[in-house]
């Protein structure tokens, strides 16, 4: 049986495929466009997950999306009625995902094939679930506690679930405008990063910092009721998709997301590129520490609904290695298994495996899994491309490339990792 799994018309497009429940090939279409972060149809990538399991289009059993745009609809619809200015958004967006549902005629196109001859079953799976399906399925526990979270998927910024066998049950959802991932995203512009993904620069950053504004940064998010909120006066209306629009080459691009409630208690922001001061500093430290604070207290609740020692975890903000490396000092949770692909590349393994194990009830396989699942080259086809752009080069053995690398950057040269 082979399952294709898409993240398409969203950040990190990818594509997976899983033969008979084991992932034999997963790429982000990124690595092979090379437009970082692309968010359109990951044609290149479907290609290459075709070509890896040997395969045509028309001998895949079942497509899994992780994606629902129906997903949480009533909770969408309260939301745009209580912010009639987001209507026209909200309406918007529903339409241009309603074009992009074409599963058949997106895959026709791309491979020149008469969409009658594909045989697929589609499906379409909440973000979320995705993300804890990425982890737990590819994780060696048949029981655990699952969590998720990021900016924003499908209205949902946060999830915890209860793992068992093939099934994952929802527990609990934290629902927009209420995300961790837009309040480290909001404080990432306010001190000038202000590109997607730029977050992992300011975690690392943020060990330059003191406590200066810890108080004032634990105002804007706060625990409350096992979950959390965040005061909106400190954000600009953000709409269903929390500032972040797939332009139609796939470019993802961020509105601001900072108010002018930020600029009043902390001056004007920091232009990109431009001296980074104590300040910025600072911020970045009271960011990472109000951060960790509310993690920890999610987990702490999640432990309590699922007391196991097991915590399978996926979504952007469990790239966070920082709270990460804290996790079993400050909660219950004794052992993680974090998909490598944690970010919404990641989303095309879970879309397969959720729909191989709990939609088709198929069983868990022994427990084999690799973030090595993209491209291989050998050191021939390396050496030859190496000849022909002129490139000087020397073979290392691997104890001496990697003290030869680690001096490099002890001299503060920046080192390329094929």
């Amino acid at each position: 049986m082979l399952i294709l799994g898409l993240n398409m018309f969203h950040a990190d497009a990818s594509a997976a495929i899983v033969a008979d429940g084991e992932v034999i090939f997963a790429v982000a279409e990124e690595r092979l466009n090379r437009h970082k972060h692309y968010g359109g149809f990951p044609a290149l990538a479907v290609k290459a997950c075709l070509d890896a399991a040997g395969a045509k289009i028309t001998d895949v059993d079942h497509v899994a999306v992780g994606q629902d745009s129906d997903a949480n609809l009533t909770k969408k619809v309260q939301y745009a009625l209580a912010n009639p200015a987001k209507i026209l958004n909200f309406i918007h967006m529903r339409q241009r995902k309603e074009a992009m549902r074409d599963v058949r005629s997106l895959l026709s196109n791309a491979l020149e094939i008469d969409a009658s001859k594909m045989k697929f079953r589609e499906h379409h799976l909440e973000h979320h679930i995705a993300h804890i399906a990425s982890s737990y399925y590819c994780s060696p526990w048949e029981r655990a506690a699952g969590f998720s979270y990021d900016g924003s998927g499908d209205f949902v910024s946060t999830m915890m679930a209860r793992c068992e066998g093939t099934e994952i049950e929802i527990l609990d959802r934290v629902f927009l405008p209420h995300s961790l991932g837009s309040f480290y995203t909001m404080i990432c512009e306010f001190i000038g990063y202000k590109k997607y993904g730029d977050e992992g620069k300011v975690m690392g950053l943020a060990p330059y910092g003191k406590p200066t504004y810890c108080e004032e940064i634990s105002k804007i998010v706060q625990r409350k009721n096992g979950s959390f909120q965040l005061d909106m006066k400190y954000f600009k209306p953000l709409g269903s998709n929390q500032g972040m629009q797939v332009l139609p080459d796939g470019t993802v691009r961020l509105a601001r997301h900072f108010s002018d409630r930020m600029e009043k208690l902390f001056g004007e922001p920091r232009e990109p590129y431009s001296e980074i001061t104590q300040r910025d500093m600072d911020l970045a430290y009271a960011m990472q520490h109000c951060f960790e604070e509310v993690f920890f207290h999610l987990l702490r609740e999640l432990h309590a609904k699922v007391p196991l020692p097991d915590l399978a975890m996926a979504g952007g903000c469990a790239l966070n290695s920082v709270a990460n490396g804290k996790l079993f000092k400050e909660t219950p949770f004794q052992r993680t298994w974090i998909q490598p692909a944690a970010g919404d590349e990641g989303l095309a393994i879970g879309a397969a495996l959720h729909t191989y194990h709990s939609v088709l009830k198929q069983p868990r396989r022994d427990f084999k899994a690799s973030a090595y699942l993209g491209p291989e080259f050998s050191d021939s086809t390396i050496e030859a491309e190496l000849k022909n752009t002129k490139l000087k080069y020397r073979r290392l053995d691997r104890e001496m490339l990697i003290d030869t690398v680690a001096d490099q950057m002890v001299d503060g040269n920046v080192v390329g990792w094929f």
